[in-house]
């Protein structure tokens, strides 16, 4: 049984074929049109129309020649994007007359749903498009001329490298070729390059009609790309809002394509996701929210845009849980996130902490932020987090284990209470979490990504902070075996590792061997060096955000720390003498 078996189905005659469209959902709430790509069918849609369900009336249609929808006769000229925009018309017209469709296209079904988008003939039948994978063809032709027009060395960069994903366009204006190979060994393969390229699950995609489809669908390539990159239009403007959620690791279009979209799309929103092409099996759950907030946000008069800010575009509507977030680096590292758009989970053991920032990340942008008080030491209260957190916002997207304590003074006055003080909360709170939220990363099959903030005292060896030392180069290392384990899951893990950075960890250090007014003296003493210093948390958090963005695996943040890192791999010996010399403590 397939995700659509429940589906009702119908036919629709349009332009000399049938199309065969599937709906799920109530007829009376907004409908929103999922249109396939190339060497799609419909099937590609069933996780993310699964999800849609629920809230919207979810219609999804075999594009003419694919699926179960009939061919045009002949092929030659049956696919322009005049007659697939005769095809969307029909269809709107039979599952929502009278009222506009919300739009949603990936890759070939993006392509041609910015035609529908942007002709007159289409106004007052589109409430909004989610385009994903798939340019205007128009835009692009625009993109390439002004590239040949004024050709700087970088432009010319952006040419040569979209021309080199586009490789396969060119094989597919071959005659025959295409046809030959979709029907005989390709099509009998393509489950499993799938399955190899793109770490894509099983399920009910592809579907057996996949080599007709592909061979078919060879003509929305000869049938329009030659002549509109050719004389693209100059009227392409879009009269709906649009959403447009680029997938960073697609190996077909470069990020770039979209440098220029504002002049065609006066009302767009930006979404990035750190995925390959094929986002609408191995994302569902990020579509689906995003899809739904777009829409939700049209339909009450407010289209929504992304978050101001560096990173507006890398975030939005992810799920971020920040450990030790009541204070310092754990607390700007939630504001970061939110100001990209985030939801926020703020974690700390002082409930009032969590709580103000919580409350101050919806107020710097978060859609919702909750607060929740727990020892991450505690490994039964780190579970029962886990549970909450899943049953009532869903799997954590993006977690930072930054929870931490400090603890100085030599190996022989640090006491066996005072090491598994320091390594159960800067090491077990880590493997808690990584354990309980990755695991849920994992199983769920949708990538995500893990932050460990460990310290640039993770690779220089100190006299000072045996304890503190250790528990942070043990935080490292787990976090490289951990980034190999699940590289192939599509989840990035990190180390970052700050050096002198101005937070209240020092006011709360512990020093082991001396008395409690001693403690108090160099703690005040540490707080004040620290403070010279004056590197903000600000700055830790905004290479929290680059490292999820970019994949990094050990983040060294402050010059101090880089300088460390450098000599840990090259001159390590000078870090081992500078280690035996005494702090002034």
């Amino acid at each position: 049984m397939t995700v659509l078996d429940g589906a009702r189905e119908r036919r629709v005659r349009t332009g000399g074929v049938e199309l065969c469209v599937a709906e799920l959902g109530d007829p009376r709430r907004p409908t929103v049109v999922l249109v396939h790509g190339y060497p799609d069918s419909k099937e590609v849609w069933s996780e993310v129309a699964a999800r849609l369900a629920g809230r919207f009336h979810v219609v999804l249609y075999d594009v003419r020649g694919h699926g179960r929808s009939t061919a045009p006769s002949p092929l030659r000229g049956g696919f322009t994007l005049e007659k697939l925009t005769d095809d969307f018309l029909a269809v709107a017209d039979a599952v929502s007359p009278g009222r506009p469709v919300h739009l949603v296209g990936h890759d070939w079904g993006s392509v041609q749903s910015w035609e529908f988008v942007t002709v007159r003939r289409t106004e007052g039948r589109i409430a909004s498009f989610t385009s994903m994978s798939g340019p205007s063809l128009d835009h692009f032709g625009h993109w390439i001329n002004r590239r040949l027009r004024r050709p700087t060395p970088r432009r010319v960069g952006q040419l040569l490298g979209q021309g080199a994903r586009s490789w396969y366009v060119y094989l597919l204006h071959t005659p025959v070729l295409p046809e030959l190979a979709w029907r005989g060994p390709l099509g009998k393969h393509w489950p499993g390059i799938l399955r190899r390229a793109e770490k894509m699950p099983g399920g009910d995609y592809p579907t057996p009609s996949l080599p007709s489809d592909a061979a078919h669908g060879a003509w929305l390539y000869r049938d329009n790309v030659r002549p509109r990159l050719r004389h693209p239009r100059d009227d392409a403007h879009a009269h709906a809002p649009v959403q447009l959620i680029t997938p960073l690791g697609d190996a077909f279009l470069s990020e770039r394509l979209h440098d220029e979209l504002e002049l065609w799309v006066p009302r767009l929103t930006r979404r990035t996701l750190p995925a390959k092409h094929w986002v609408p099996r191995t994302r569902p759950d990020r579509l689906a929210d995003w899809i739904t907030d777009f829409v939700t946000a049209v339909d009450s008069g407010r289209p929504g845009t992304a978050a101001s800010g560096k990173h507006a575009d890398r975030f939005g509507g992810q799920l971020v849980l920040v450990t030790g977030a009541g204070h310092g680096i754990g607390r700007a590292t939630a504001f970061a996130f939110a100001e990209a758009g985030a939801r926020v989970v703020a974690v700390d053991r002082d409930a009032e902490s969590a709580d103000r920032t919580a409350e101050l990340s919806r107020l710097a942008g978060a859609p919702a932020a909750w607060a929740e008080t727990v020892d991450v030491s505690d490994e039964r209260a780190m579970e029962k987090l886990a549970a909450k957190v899943a049953a009532e916002h869903g799997v954590v997207d993006i977690l930072v284990n930054n929870a931490g304590i400090g603890m100085s003074g030599s190996f022989f006055d640090t006491t066996p209470e005072d090491w598994k003080e320091v390594l159960d909360v800067n090491l077990w709170g880590v493997i808690h979490g990584c354990r309980l939220f990755g695991r849920r990363m994992a199983e769920r099959g949708q990538g995500g990504h893990i932050v460990n903030i460990a310290s640039a005292a993770a690779y220089q060896p100190s006299r000072a902070l045996p304890a503190y030392s250790t528990s942070k180069a043990a935080v490292l290392m787990l976090t490289e075996c951990l980034r190999a384990e699940l590289a192939g899951q599509g989840i990035g893990v990190t180390a970052v590792c700050p050096g002198l950075v101005n937070t209240d960890i020092t006011s709360t250090a512990r020093f082991a061997g001396v008395d409690a007014d001693e403690e108090k003296r160099r703690q005040r003493r540490a707080a004040r060096l620290y403070g010279l210093r004056n590197y903000p948390p600000e700055r830790v958090a905004d290479a929290v955000l680059e490292a999820v963005v970019h994949n990094r695996a050990v983040v060294p943040v402050t010059p101090e720390a880089r300088g460390a890192h450098l000599f840990s791999r090259f001159a390590p010996g000078a870090l081992r003498r500078l280690a035996r010399v005494k702090p002034p403590l």
